[in-house]
């Protein structure tokens, strides 16, 4: 068993051992325009149905974008698309479309406006479930309606751990066999 030598730690800085998941890049649409938002506060919520809650800023551009339409597209990207996924996060989509501007391509969705990013290996595509705690704390319910997926890829994804730094996800370690079924 290792053994850790534990220190204090500052609470504003935690997120670099708890961080929630990968990266995504969310696609909105509303009233003929479409923007890509970068973000990493995001949690599962249940599996049938599939649903998930996520915090955006409100002052983020795709916040009111998102917020009216009711919907969007979450896109899981790979580290291949690490310097894109950072400038998508230091641009606003304002006055810009951030599909042309980083090269990336909107495909036209199944269930919703919001387009999927091709780009990226994984695709969501949500409608929002729930938005009672939208007003006060920024806070998204969403019920995935339909899932695109490229099964073929080992996906390396990237998990942000603050400051700046990423942890790099990809390799697997299966122990299903050691799993009861009924907590697979």
């Amino acid at each position: 068993m290792p053994h850790y030598d534990k220190r204090d730690f500052p609470l504003s800085e935690i997120r670099e051992h708890l961080e929630p998941g990968p990266i995504v890049l969310v696609s909105s649409a509303l009233e003929g325009r479409q923007n890509i938002m970068v973000m990493g506060w995001h949690m599962m919520l249940g599996f049938v149905p599939a649903r998930l809650a996520c915090y955006i800023w409100s002052e983020n551009h795709s916040f009111e974008m998102i917020r009216r339409s009711r919907e969007c597209v979450i896109n899981v990207p790979t580290v291949d698309l690490a310097e894109k996924v950072v400038a998508i996060g230091n641009s606003s989509g304002r006055h810009k479309d951030k599909f042309a501007e980083f090269g990336l391509t909107p495909e036209k969705a199944a269930k919703v406006s919001a387009p999927l990013i091709k780009e990226c290996y994984a695709s969501f595509e949500c409608r929002l479930d729930d938005d009672h705690m939208v007003e006060d704390s920024n806070l998204f319910f969403w019920e995935v309606v339909k899932a695109h997926v490229d099964r073929s890829v080992q996906a390396r994804t990237m998990h942000y751990r603050g400051q700046g730094t990423f942890m790099i996800a990809g390799e697997e370690l299966d122990m299903r066999n050691r799993f009861k079924p009924e907590m697979l």
